[in-house]
This record gives C-alpha cells, sequence and structure tokens, in this order.
C-alpha cells in the first residue's frame, strides 16, 4: 500500500489555488503528477498524495514546477471566488472511487490526445524534410542536366565551326588543283611543234604533285558518363559499444569489501557473478524468497551489475512487491547505459518488468510507454505488440481491466 503524504500546504487567492507537496528527494523523473478539472495526484513511490478538489478548476492552465523538495501545483479556478477547504470534507469511498476513474479516464484522453498531436507533427516534419530533400536533389539534377546542355551545344557548335573549316579547305584545294592544271595545258600547247631537245626538256621537267582526295565529313558521337552521388556511411556506434564494454569490466571490478557478511561466506559465495546464477536457478524453480536473498546479498556486494537489478525486479512482481520491482526495473534501465546492441535484450526485460509493474497499480499509461520503448528495440516482437495492444484496449475502454488481471 501506498504511504498517504499529509504533510502538504496550501495557499489561495480569488483565482489561483497553490499546492505545495514535499517530494521527499525524489528525483524529477520519477514523479508522476495528474491533475483534471477535480482531481489532483502526485505520486512518487512509495508516496502518494491526492486531494478531491472542492471546486472545479482549469487544468489546461494549471502548471507543476519541481524544485528545492517541493512540488508547487498552481491550479486556476474556474469561479473567481475563495474557498472554504480545499479538498471536499465529507467523502465516501465510492464517490472518491468515482471522482478517481473520471479523472484517469480525463489524464489518458489527453495524453492519447497529445501523443497524437505528437505523432501528426512528428509525422508533417518528416513530410517536410522528404519534401525540401526531394526539391534539392530535383535542383540538382536540373543543375547538372543544364551544365550537360550546354556542354553539349558548345560543343556541337565547335563540331560545326570545324566541319565549315574542312569544307573551305577543300575548296581552296580544289581551286588550286584547278589552276595548276590550266597552267600545264598552256605550257603544252606553247611547247607543241619544237625540236627534240625542247622536248626532252619538257619531258624532264617536273610535273605538279597529285593532292589527296579529302577525307568524307561525319558526325562525332559524344557521350558523358553520369555522376554518382553515393549515400553517407551510418553513424557508427564504435564509441558507445567501447564504453559498454569498458563499464561491464568496472562493474565486474567493483566489488564491496565492508560487508559484514563476507566473513561467514566461502570463496564461491563472495563472487556477485555466482550468487546471481544461484538466485536464477531458485527463480525457476519458483523458490522466490530464497532467489531475493541471493539477488539481495550480490547487490551488497556489488551494486554496477544492472541484470541483478532487473532479476529482483521479476521475484518483486512474483512476490507481489509491485513498488519494489518499478525501482528495481529504473535502476536496470539507469545503468544499462550506453545504449548498444549488446545490452538490448537486458533494456526489453526491465522495460517490460517495469511496464508490468505500472499495470498492477492501474497506470496504463506509464506501462504502455514502458512496452512502446520495448518494441523500438525489437519492433518485430509478436508478444510485445500483443501485450500493447492490450494494454491500449484498457485505455480506450474496450477491454475491462479487472477481467484482464483474472485472465493473467
Amino acid at each position: 500500500m501506498p504511504l498517504l503524504v499529509t504533510d502538504y500546504s496550501w495557499t489561495q487567492t480569488d483565482s489561483m489555488v497553490h499546492v505545495s507537496v514535499p517530494s521527499k528527494g525524489v528525483k524529477v523523473g520519477n514523479l508522476d503528477i495528474v491533475s483534471t478539472d477535480e482531481y489532483l495526484k502526485v505520486h512518487y513511490p512509495p508516496y502518494l498524495f491526492e486531494a478531491f478538489l472542492l471546486e472545479p478548476v482549469d487544468d489546461v492552465r494549471s502548471t507543476a514546477k519541481v524544485g528545492n523538495g517541493v512540488v508547487v501545483i498552481s491550479l486556476r479556478k474556474k469561479a473567481n471566488k475563495m474557498w472554504e477547504h480545499l479538498v471536499i470534507p465529507t467523502l465516501n469511498k465510492e464517490k472518491k472511487e468515482a471522482i478517481r476513474e473520471r479523472a484517469l479516464m480525463k489524464y489518458q484522453e489527453k495524453l492519447c490526445s497529445q501523443s497524437k498531436s505528437k505523432a501528426a507533427k512528428k509525422q508533417a516534419e518528416k513530410k517536410y524534410a522528404l519534401e525540401s530533400m526531394m526539391k534539392l536533389e530535383s535542383d540538382e539534377r536540373d543543375t547538372i542536366q543544364k551544365m550537360k546542355d550546354t556542354e553539349r551545344e558548345k560543343m556541337t557548335e565547335e563540331l560545326a565551326a570545324w566541319q565549315q573549316r574542312q569544307k573551305k579547305q577543300i575548296q581552296l584545294k580544289s581551286q588550286e588543283k584547278n589552276l595548276s592544271n590550266a597552267e600545264a595545258s598552256v605550257v603544252q600547247q606553247e611547247n607543241k611543234g619544237s625540236g627534240d631537245q625542247r622536248n626532252t626538256k619538257a619531258k624532264g621537267k617536273k610535273q605538279p604533285r597529285s593532292l589527296l582526295p579529302p577525307r568524307p565529313s561525319g558526325n562525332i558521337q559524344v557521350t558523358f558518363t553520369p555522376r554518382a552521388f553515393p549515400t553517407a556511411l551510418r553513424e557508427s556506434r564504435v564509441h558507445e559499444e567501447e564504453q559498454w564494454l569498458i563499464k561491464q569490466a568496472e562493474a565486474k571490478r567493483a566489488m564491496n569489501a565492508d560487508v559484514a557478511e563476507l566473513k561467514d561466506l566461502k570463496e564461491t559465495e563472495r563472487n556477485p557473478e555466482w550468487l546471481k546464477d544461484k538466485g536464477n536457478a531458485y527463480f525457476a524453480a519458483g523458490e522466490y524468497h530464497s532467489a531475493l536473498n541471493a539477488y539481495n546479498l550480490a547487490i551488497r556486494l556489488n551494486k554496477k551489475i544492472p541484470a541483478l537489478y532487473s532479476n529482483r525486479a521479476a521475484c518483486h512482481l512474483k512476490l507481489r512487491n509491485i513498488h519494489k520491482a518499478t525501482e528495481d526495473s529504473s535502476q536496470a534501465l539507469q545503468l544499462l547505459t550506453p545504449a548498444v546492441e549488446a545490452n538490448a535484450a537486458a533494456r526489453i526485460r526491465a522495460h517490460v518488468r517495469r511496464g508490468s509493474a505500472f499495470c498492477e497499480l492501474q497506470l496504463y499509461a506509464e506501462g504502455l510507454q514502458d512496452y512502446q520503448a520495448a518494441l523500438k528495440i525489437d519492433p518485430s516482437n509478436e508478444a510485445l505488440q500483443a501485450d500493447a495492444q492490450r494494454i491500449r484496449d484498457i485505455i480506450e475502454g474496450t477491454t475491462d481491466a479487472t477481467a484482464e488481471h483474472e485472465a493473467q
């Protein structure tokens, strides 16, 4: 059973109510605050504060601040008037339960709405990023195509100019040849009828050299090599893997030598790994109290092995120590950093055990978050998908939570 917080204080104005609840040194991430128009809850295991408000408030305009060991919740009144009490003085158990259920449904609807809006916003951002990337790639392709067209036009113009020069040279050579032939014919007619000596000299005269025929014209085919744009390599995870291996090595060396029971233990019983295996054997045999004792001693010997906390959380779930199960699962997740492939299976187990504990406490929204975190690590796990869907059905009201617990 949770411990009810009674040492709270509250002040008010015509339009605001300020409630101060001591956080008792709990970290901000471990606080669970639920606020609706008629109900207020601050939960930090094993402590619980809840208030059934005297008058309705505007939960949308209400705020909560955590600092200096105090949670200060500022509630905006719907009607500007002074309250005689913070909570309803006389309220039976049935009415409290009804108000609590209505508040839980409103809070879950609010979470679902926020989740849908976040998903829609994220989808819109992805779509905008994709459209921007496609536009950039299209512009780049157009630029490249424009460069190709410009080069092709330039080469075509140069080829046409070269062909024009070749035609002119061929025409000039043809004119020169015709002129040489005409001159030779005139000289031959002038020398016709001369003596043998003249004929001999004319025969010995060097004849003009004949020119080679011009080469045929044609087109030169030009092809361009397409430019490749390789994709960037995926971000390397080597650094995180090395950090995890170093952290595991340090955890194995971190032995607490000040434990008083060490003097009564054998050498093998002082090894946390041996104790963990012993606890696992007890757990498999259904001896959960013995397994719990083995894990407790192993944690006293070494507080940096995440598997010890995760396995002890499983024992607490079997023994119905739900709050302790959530604490051990959270501690295991803190030690399972950085998140790498080597500790993926351990992170899935820790998320599932903490999610199961939250569901046992009827905190289904928090339990669903842990199951979704496990699904992000292993999206193809059908068992996790089925469990997450059952929790969604409970939140949406399509499945009875009491019947679900009895079935389990």
